[in-house]
């Protein structure tokens, strides 16, 4: 269209002509004595319609940068978004018989029907007040009212009968540990989100800007619209689906949270871009239509709390899911090198095994721990040391690194010629360097060598000693979980040889989250 500017006139024959349907739905919503009752899909799909096409249109010609125009295009983005949104809301309304919902303890068809209130409430005001606007602007409204009964939405009872063919697929065990999976992976990446379905209302606006802003959501809603699609895509109509009952459930359950994270994206949107932005002073400036703390409780208690409680419902069937599934195999890994299964390793392999609900064992030693307890990792760590231990003094023996001709030796001398003649032989690591020893023993009984186990074995319990032996530990459960223990094995527990954390595989991020 180039830079040439347009006149007012033309503009306003231009917007006259274009937004006629669009006003008329306004001056039929503005008009309607309870708003509740034109909330219907093919009303409100269409007033989505036509306020897409007039703001479209207005941003063509750069009208949000127009003092005369402005307002009337806030007010169309206003009606688009929030027809959009209570489109979404009159889905769920409709879906949530067919979703098969696991049981929360909110009252998600109420608290939906109040958020369904909210946004009604905000079209209306935003219909009556663009009715304002546009007779400032001159431009013309339509006189007839539409017909209620071509908005009205009767639906008969009942569905029609599934005579379609089913369609074979893979095995039931491929597909549910596919979708369970992905949907575990998901939740995990969702804990921002659930994080937030914890705040206080005082604390809404710091959670918007940060964790569950528009850009954050966005991305969810992607991946959950590209779950739900994998799903129609691989599982729908086939036998498997008709196997295993539980697969339509976590289909319901990935469709609720798409369809909120699509009104929390929309909302979140609208209280970054619109609601805290100052509008433009003109003389006659309106009232914003939308009140911010009122839009951020809708966001959060009912979109953001949702989707929580969803997502958690879901988890938990996804795991019992898996454990049904479950191919029992066996790994062995590398013990990490640096101190062991001390508390960051023990918390990532337990957070792991949790994550995907399995029963995982470790053995090791003849002795078997529970991997989903960072503490019952931890406690091998007693079977470790001693083994580091017996073989400390193995090598300090078959070395002859402190023989009784020594006995008149300094003994923080020896203790010092033992470590070093160990760390030459690359039989140990140094974590303190300069080494500090104590002035005396840890034990003032005994031969000098008994003297100097002792020193070595408390070096080695303190931390600033290691030895550099190769031990593994065997794991037991969940061939899928097995998978994610030889990676995380594989990139050294999240950690370096001295104990500071590196950057996990892409597949392994949940674990830092």
């Amino acid at each position: 269209m180039g830079s040439q500017a347009i006149t007012d006139t033309e503009f306003q024959l231009l917007i006259g002509q274009r937004a006629q349907t669009l006003l008329g739905l306004a001056s039929y919503l503005s008009n309607c004595q309870k708003t509740r009752d034109v909330m219907t899909r093919p009303f409100i799909g269409e007033l989505h319609s036509q306020s897409m096409q007039i703001e479209e249109l207005l941003d063509t010609y750069d009208a949000r940068n127009n003092c005369r125009w402005c307002p009337f295009r806030a007010l169309t983005a206003a009606l688009k978004l929030f027809s959009d949104v209570s489109y979404e809301l009159v889905h769920i309304e409709h879906a949530l018989p067919s979703y098969r919902l696991l049981p929360i303890e909110q009252d998600f068809v109420r608290e939906t029907e109040q958020a369904l209130g909210f946004t009604g409430d905000v079209l209306l005001r935003a219909a009556k007040e663009i009715i304002v606007r546009a007779r400032q602007l001159d431009l013309p409204i339509p006189s007839e009212n539409l017909r209620e009964e071509s908005y009205s939405e009767q639906l008969p009872p009942g569905r029609l009968p599934r005579d379609c063919g089913i369609r074979r697929t893979g095995t039931a065990s491929e597909t549910v540990t596919m979708l369970a999976t992905a949907f575990l992976n998901l939740a995990a990446d969702s804990s921002d989100v659930r994080a937030a379905s914890r705040a206080k209302p005082e604390e809404y606006a710091c959670y918007v800007s940060d964790s569950v802003s528009e850009e954050k959501l966005r991305n969810l809603e992607l991946r959950f619209h590209n779950l739900q699609s994998l799903y129609d895509t691989f599982v729908s109509g086939t036998e498997v689906e008709k196997l295993d009952t539980d697969l339509p459930v976590l289909r319901g359950h990935i469709s609720v949270v798409f369809h909120l994270l699509r009104t929390a994206t929309s909302l979140a949107h609208y209280y970054e871009r619109h609601a805290t932005k100052r509008p433009c002073e003109t003389p006659t400036r309106l009232e914003p239509v939308v009140e911010p703390r009122a839009l951020l409780e809708t966001l959060m208690s009912y979109s953001v709390t949702h989707i929580s409680l969803y997502l958690g419902c879901a988890e938990h069937l996804c795991q019992e899911m898996l454990k049904r599934y479950a191919e029992v195999g066996r790994i062995d890994v590398c013990v990490p090198r640096y101190r062991g299964f001390h508390v960051r390793p023990s918390t990532l392999i337990a957070k792991l095994v949790l994550h995907y609900g399995s029963e995982v064992h470790m053995e090791l030693n003849g002795e078997s721990y529970d991997a989903s307890s960072a503490l019952e990792l931890f406690r091998a760590n007693e079977k470790i040391n001693a083994q580091k231990r017996r073989w400390l003094a193995a090598e300090i023996c078959r070395l002859k690194l402190a023989t009784e001709g020594l006995i008149e030796k300094d003994f923080r001398a020896a203790v010092r010629d033992v470590v070093l003649a160990l760390a030459e032989h690359s039989k140990l690591i140094l974590y303190e360097q300069p080494l500090q020893l104590p002035d005396e023993p840890a034990s003032k009984e005994g031969t000098l060598l008994e003297k100097v186990m002792d020193e070595m074995a408390r070096l080695l319990a303190l931390g600033k000693i290691d030895v550099d032996t190769e031990l593994t530990a065997t794991f037991v459960g969940d061939k899928r979980v097995l998978a994610d223990i030889t990676l995380l094995a594989e990139c050294g527990y999240g950690e370096d040889n001295f104990g500071n954390n590196i950057p996990l595989p892409k597949k392994l991020v949940y674990l830092r989250r």
